[in-house]
């Protein structure tokens, strides 16, 4: 895998199988888990379903990382309005490379393609968030983007 180039694409209806068991991979990997309905709830989004007109532009977006043509990560992002803004911004919300695929550039292609597709899309503006222990993605994070001060909070 370490000389193999990563070709990005969408996710596509027939990812589906791919698309979940690296979904659940990153969802493991934060100690979580969601019900069912959740994934397929969350692939329908992505695919585009039951959305018409202006809304679909604020709907998840998803792509795949593809090493030798099988699937080794996985990104989920959308856009949204911004109080201080004009322009609509990006988060990227998930991000996952499979363990056997780490290391291999499948992380900073997948952020590159969001900024792409951010960039396109008319959103100079992309940002995430991670835990503090996940020290091996913060190396990459560090590199390509500006780590900023705010703390999360939630109900």
């Amino acid at each position: 895998m370490g000389g193999s180039k990563v070709e990005i694409r969408p996710i596509a209806a027939s990812d589906r199988d791919h698309w979940r068991k690296l979904w659940t991979g990153y969802l493991e990997f934060y100690e979580s888990s969601v019900p069912e309905e959740v994934y397929e709830t969350t692939f329908g989004r992505i695919l585009g379903e039951h959305v018409e007109g202006e809304n679909s532009f604020y709907e998840p977006r998803g792509l795949l990382a593809l090493v030798d043509g099988e699937p080794v990560g996985l990104v989920h992002y959308f856009y949204h309005r911004h109080c201080w803004r004009l322009e609509h911004v990006c988060y990227l919300q998930d991000l996952y490379a499979a363990p056997e695929a780490r290391g291999t550039g499948v992380g900073r292609a997948l952020i590159e393609a969001v900024y792409a597709a951010a960039d396109r899309d008319g959103c100079p503006n992309v940002y995430w968030m991670t835990q503090e222990f996940n020290t091996t993605a913060r190396k990459l994070y560090d590199r390509i983007a500006t780590l900023t001060p705010f703390v999360k909070y939630s109900r």
